[in-house]
């Protein structure tokens, strides 16, 4: 659910979630002095949403050119800020320049196909236009996907000439140029296809799909995006011989109708979504041989077994399969051409095991990986083959994020992790030679947290970095750490679009609280600008909680805060257990009983904020978004009454059983094996004790937590006579898009809260 994740940041779930909130201009307490803050009009409204964004330029999808010498990124436009074009940043004179303007190739809105919609969604980028990806195949050809279409731009000393390789009525996607550049593959109406370069040449590599049979080829399934984070169903061989594909049968999967309702129509998507403890699609994995013009199947998934990764090492196919349970990771091979397959290694936890991307072969055939053997997550280094023991490199009492980088001789290892604070991510370098003699030194810049991508050559790493009070920075920097130029300074000088509001910008406090089992909860808190210690203020408590998703760290926070905090609010964050980066110690206290030990935690916090002075204890609202709907639901129904004044729950889960299988089962187990965990961790059983003012808010078409987990709950409230309020948005799915709807989230928030906060009618 990473998935009701990573709409965060990254994540762009909880980032979208926060940039919806709304309080109106406050009003003196009735019993007290009036909060000295800054006026609302400082930062309106309105201007959160408008373009160009307040936060200004940030490059996404940052990639460096396979010869290294160029690193090209998307931009948005300064008048849309949700339609990107493909610019590049030239590594040897530091000058940058738009590649490819995404109106030239686009001119007109295109209606996307299912399918893309749901990538999309599944990478949370739905609200974003023009170009959403592209891929490098040679050191000067680039692939963009736009319009459906599939268009070749060749860099040449004339500038980039533009190739549209497919002009179909079919919508083309996961597209991208094989490792040599000799063909394009892409997914066209359930099949793989391919186009030579050379001759314009387009062939079918799979079989057709067969949709009265629910069976495609080179795709993944629902849960392999939203909770796997795999987002193809197709892998080459690095010699181009030989093309890894799927075939994903689906015909034993639910159908739960999704009604996408929208102003003027009604649309009904016969949707395959798994939900817990219902059958899973089917999943085999096949080799084509271009050589020999032959197709191997290499594995076939039980109903009970999930295809997880993927991965080429020469002409050797790795890949990892998990069991139901998903208490192993099963790393298998098969090797070419006979293609026999073995299991040489195994991960297993009691509990349940987590997914990574982190595989490689280093250039004397061992195989580097990571994994959470024993608590934290740590790189480590298995035999050629992968048939021995496990051998950490990195710091087993460190957690690690990913594994960036290994040099080319393969005894130097780049990774990102939180050795120093759990609330900065940075940069490490450590040697693979003498594994666990040596602590990993940190290349990046302190009291900020950063995202890299290290070069082809290991010799430059481009970072993304931001604190409380500097929006993302994108540069070069030498692989030591020191810059070489700035690819988006995005300086907060005279003329960034925050200028205008930047004198009343305040930045988070951050603090620990005790766990009832001694563990650290990391906290933090924005206060007003002008901020008086005498005084209380209204607070709204921000939560997601799950799995997977860390919300207190220390970076460029939401703009939406600082608008909160300019209408005098306090707002607090609380990482509870069960959330990310700090160990399976931390995370596993959910295991078979969610909603439980975190919304303990998250009381904890609570206690403290009515602790201190310059709180009104009787003004605290909570409110969150997907998993952080579903933990402002649970929270607000088991805490004393009184406890809040208020709380808005957004697209939240109810009821497990809605939730589909991968995430839910991970934590939960089956309904069949953990009935009474179900239902203590459901929201309906809990409905008839709502004694806090409650503003429900959803998407009608959400594919990803479905519109019925709110019907259901609002049902029960009906029937218990307990009063709320509700805004639903017709045609939005997990994620409510565009400036207009944004700020009517935002205005809606502002209502309800303000008038059960500061007694606004």
């Amino acid at each position: 659910m990473n998935r009701l994740v990573q709409f965060l940041f990254a994540g762009l779930a909880m980032v979208l979630f926060v940039a919806c909130q709304a309080f109106a201009e406050p009003l003196p307490n009735a019993t007290e002095t009036k909060i000295l803050t800054a006026s609302p009009d400082s930062l309106p409204l309105e201007r959160l949403f408008a373009s160009p964004s307040l936060s200004g330029p940030v490059a996404r999808m940052v990639k460096y050119s396979p010869d290294g010498t160029r690193v090209t990124f998307l931009k948005s436009r300064p008048d849309d800020q949700s339609r990107f074009d493909l610019w590049q940043y030239n590594v040897a004179t530091g000058q940058q320049s738009m590649l490819v303007n995404s109106r030239l190739l686009e001119p007109n809105p295109v209606e996307l196909s299912e399918e893309e919609k749901a990538m999309r969604e599944r990478k949370r980028i739905a609200g974003s236009s023009g170009i959403v990806d592209y891929s490098w195949g040679t050191a000067d050809t680039i692939l963009i996907p736009l319009g459906g279409d599939l268009h070749l731009v060749t860099l040449s000393p004339k500038g980039p000439e533009v190739r549209q390789l497919t002009k179909t009525d079919e919508f083309e996607y996961d597209a991208r140029v094989s490792p040599r550049g000799t063909y394009v593959t892409f997914v066209r109406e359930g099949a793989l296809y391919s186009v030579t370069l050379a001759t314009g040449k387009e062939t079918r590599l799979t079989p057709k799909a067969d949709p009265a049979k629910a069976i495609s080829y080179g795709v993944a399934e629902f849960v392999a995006q939203e909770e796997m984070h795999r987002y193809t169903g197709y892998w080459w061989s690095p010699d181009e011989r030989y093309v890894a594909f799927t075939e994903v049968d689906e015909s034993g999967v639910d159908i739960i109708p999704r009604f996408d309702i929208e102003a003027d129509k009604v649309s009904v998507i016969e949707q395959r979504y798994p939900r817990a403890g219902r059958p899973n699609a089917r999943v085999g994995l096949y080799v084509i041989d271009l050589k020999k013009g032959q197709t191997d199947r290499i594995y076939q998934a039980g109903p009970d077994d999930y295809l997880a990764r993927v991965n080429w090492a020469g002409d050797s196919l790795w890949f990892q399969t998990v069991n139901r349970d998903q208490t192993e990771i099963r790393y298998n091979l098969a090797d070419g051409p006979e293609w026999h397959m073995s299991t040489p290694y195994t991960e297993h936890n009691d509990i349940w095991v987590n997914l990574s991307n982190d595989f490689q072969q280093l250039p004397d055939g061992r195989l580097l990986l990571s994994t959470e053997d024993g608590d934290m997550r740590h790189a480590a280094i298995l035999p050629r083959g992968g048939k021995g023991e496990a051998v950490a490199v990195t710091p087993t009492d460190e957690v690690l994020g990913a594994v960036d980088a290994v040099s080319s001789d393969g005894k130097t290892l780049y990774y990102s992790g939180y050795a120093d604070t759990v609330l900065e991510r940075h940069l490490y370098t450590i040697s693979t030679d003498r594994p666990g003699h040596e602590r990993a030194e940190r290349i990046t810049e302190a009291g900020k947290s950063w995202d890299v991508t290290v070069s082809p050559d290991g010799q430059s790493f481009v970072g993304t970095s931001s604190s409380p009070s500097q929006p993302p920075q994108t540069g070069l920097y030498r692989i030591d750490g020191k810059l070489i130029g700035w690819i988006e300074e995005n300086a907060l000088n005279a003329d960034h679009p925050y200028a205008p509001y930047l004198t009343d910008h305040v930045t988070h406090e951050f603090g620990t609280l005790k766990a009832e089992d001694g563990q650290d909860l990391h906290y933090s808190i924005l206060k007003p600008p002008g901020f008086d210690a005498t005084r209380k203020y209204p607070v709204i408590v921000e939560v997601y909680g799950g799995p997977h998703v860390q919300t207190v760290k220390r970076s460029w926070g939401s703009l939406s805060d600082q608008y909160l905090a300019r209408h005098g609010y306090l707002i607090f964050r609380l990482d509870n257990r069960g959330s990310d980066n700090r160990g399976r110690k931390f995370e596993n206290v959910i295991y078979r009983r969610t909603g439980s030990p975190e919304v303990r935690d998250q009381l904890v916090g609570v206690d403290w904020l009515k602790s201190q002075p310059f709180v009104d204890a009787d003004h605290i609202a909570i409110q969150g978004w997907s998993y952080g709907g579903y933990m402002t639901l649970m929270t607000i129904l088991q805490a004393p009454e009184g406890t809040f004044a208020a709380a808005a729950a957004g697209a939240p889960v109810t009821d497990w059983r809605l939730y589909d299988t991968f995430y839910t089962e991970r934590y939960m187990d089956t309904p069949e094996d953990n009935p009474d965990g179900y239902e203590a961790s459901g929201v309906l059983p809990y409905a008839g004790d709502l004694s806090t003012p409650l503003l429900l808010m959803h998407g009608m078409a959400d594919d990803n937590v479905t519109f019925d987990n709110t019907t259901r709950l609002m049902e029960m409230l009906q029937e218990k006579g307990k009063q709320f309020e509700l805004m639903t948005y017709p045609g939005q799915r997990h994620g409510i898009r565009g400036q207009a709807l944004q700020t009517h989230l935002m205005k809606t928030r502002m209502d309800f809260l303000d008038r059960h906060l500061k007694g606004r009618e």
